[in-house]
């Protein structure tokens, strides 16, 4: 059953206007219970204040619902600490939560406080006495204390989390000047309690954040989300009331809901490292032969462990143990690489002289380009990683003559690793006469999943309202005078201009079509590259594993790959 909350920026002592403020809302509201965060009292240095306590412990000021507080940045009145060791409350309705404390509601809401403010060597005194309860201070002792709760809806800090604004558009609507220090303790609290709600104080401004959410841990579990508030003091702006409702017993989702944003700090961020030149870079890593030896296949087993950061991530460039022969080029935010266990052989492509098939890669260690934090990282990645798409582009048509298209695909799962795009060349034929789409849709069609879409447009990140996707650009290269295209039916695809869903790039034609991935089914991972090799004859080599070649092949392809691609690579500029 939904519970009806409000929450309260900091009082500071003003206790007959805020309670006589609840009294007028209830009758209409009837909300289940209030939450205080920061400071309920004064510093107590005015008579008016002296005299606002005096009111609330004597019964004058009445308390119209059970109200609930923590410790703010000032100590509580010594009065206020004896009534609450003699009775427990500070009066009817109004109840302490201790410093470091947790609550379970009438209504099955779970409320965890960690109120004051950060010292690193804050005396840790037992919560049982006194001094341990009513400490406005509190240490990272105190913090990872609470990491052994379980369920938690509703947080409450006096700080704020650090890096809680990464990844967000919301900015401190008011006074920023209020806003507390944000402590990476706090983000500790956050992320393993996971709440539903945590809230805070900004004094002088407010800030909502996007919803956040963490990722599954175990196969089958939802998507966490947590709600991040923090509200001004009483009286200060209208928004220093927040009301909501709470029904503690909803299940997470199955699917990220519209509008989150990936935890700011339960996903560790793969952070570029300041690069050196790129002939630098192919020999800034060690070399390795895991991916050929039986702990490579472990990894692709199920797991419940937690999934790789960047330090174990094969794509990331702060693994030591990188496949370094495999990267080709190295822009400001992402690179490419060409594939380990290449769908064609060398030679299946004869006016290039070696495979072909490429990885686009971002240096952020995210599931999808649109889960990158932050928003400029966000939109500069997709920009190279189109730009280098490009430039393979052009370097397959000066290569093949314009007998050379390309396919380009990628899976976007929220519970992914570490996305990524493959490249791979495609005669023009295949494309032109629309079998790469119906390779496609037949697959698709097989495993019964849902139908292809056709995209208009690449120019922006645009997900079409679909959360997990298969997303595949199919590109041919412009006609030459000499292939004017007569004679290709009404099967050719690109023979007539303006067709839906085809639109012009710098090298050629382009049309992309995404595939929805529900949450609720079982996605190949090798589903591109299984539809690739049927279209290409390569039934032979649909698995990766049993394409693996030496560590001197791989060199070998990716040399003569590099010295095709010179010409186009514009990350040669960067090194001038």
């Amino acid at each position: 059953m939904a519970s009806k909350v409000v929450v309260i920026g900091s009082v500071n002592g003003q206790l007959s206007a805020v309670f006589t403020k609840l009294a007028k809302l209830q009758p209409k509201q009837n909300f289940s219970f209030a939450i205080i965060v920061g400071d309920l009292f004064g510093d107590c240095s005015t008579e008016a204040e002296l005299n606002e306590i005096t009111g609330l412990l004597q019964g004058n000021t009445v308390v119209p619902l059970p109200t609930y507080f923590t410790v703010g940045n000032r100590p509580l009145p010594t009065r206020v600490i004896e009534k609450i060791q003699a009775d427990d409350e500070v009066c009817p309705n109004l109840f302490f939560l201790g410093k470091r404390g947790t609550l379970k509601t009438t209504e099955g809401v779970r409320i965890v406080a960690l109120g004051g403010t950060f010292e690193e060597k804050a005396e840790r005194a037992p919560e049982s006495n006194a001094v341990g309860k009513f400490q406005s201070t509190y240490s990272e002792a105190d913090a990872r204390a609470l990491f052994g709760l379980h369920r938690t809806d509703i947080l409450i800090t006096n700080q704020w989390p650090k890096d809680v604004k990464l990844g967000s558009s919301q900015t401190v609507t008011g006074d920023e000047s209020g806003v507390p220090s944000e402590l990476q303790c706090i983000a500790d609290v956050c992320g393993t309690l996971k709440p539903r709600y945590h809230f805070s104080r900004s004094d002088t401004g407010f800030f909502e954040r996007e919803p956040f959410f963490y990722m599954p841990t175990e196969e089958g579990d939802g998507y966490q989300t947590t709600r991040f508030i923090s509200l001004p003091s009483y009286g200060s702006r209208k928004d220093a009331l927040y009301a909501f409702n709470l029904d503690p017993s909803v299940a997470p989702p199955i699917s990220i809901p519209i509008g989150c944003t990936i935890c700011p700090w339960s996903a560790v961020q793969s952070k570029r490292k300041d690069l050196p030149s790129q002939r630098e870079s192919y020999q800034r890593f060690s070399q390795t032969d895991g991916e050929r030896d039986p702990e490579h296949r472990r990894r692709h087993k199920k797991s419940r462990a937690p999934p790789p950061g960047p330090e174990q991530c094969f794509f990331c460039l702060s693994n030591p143990n990188i496949a370094t022969q495999l990267i080709t080029s190295i822009g400001n935010d992402s690179y490419i690489t060409t594939a380990k266990g290449p769908l064609p052989k060398p030679d299946f492509f004869p006016s290039l002289g070696f495979p072909g098939h490429m990885l686009i890669i971002p240096f952020e260690h995210s599931p999808t380009i649109d889960l990158i934090f932050d928003p400029q990282t966000r939109a500069s990645t997709y920009t190279e990683m189109q730009k280098y798409r490009e430039s393979l582009h052009q370097m397959l048509n000066e290569k093949s003559g314009g007998k050379l298209g390309a396919v380009t695909w990628e899976i976007s799962r929220s519970g992914g690793i570490h996305t990524h795009w493959q490249f791979l060349p495609m005669p023009v034929e295949k494309i032109r006469g629309r079998l790469v789409e119906a390779a496609f849709q037949a697959e698709a069609a097989n495993l019964k999943y849902e139908k292809f879409k056709t995209i208009p447009g690449p120019d922006e990140i645009d997900n079409h309202g679909m959360n997990d996707f298969f997303r595949a650009f199919i590109w041919t290269p412009s006609r030459s005078e000499e292939d004017p295209g007569e004679g290709e039916g009404e099967g050719d695809l690109w023979s007539k201009p303006g067709h839906k869903g085809v639109y012009k790039t710098p090298s050629g034609e382009e049309k992309i079509t995404m595939l929805p991935i529900q949450p609720q089914n079982r996605f190949d991972l090798q589903f591109g590259r299984r539809v690739m090799g049927k279209l290409l004859l390569l039934d032979e080599r649909l698995d990766w594993r049993d394409c693996t070649q030496t560590e001197d092949e791989e060199t070998k392809d990716a040399e003569a790959f590099k010295e095709a691609f010179k010409k186009h690579d514009f990350t040669m500029d960067m090194e001038d």
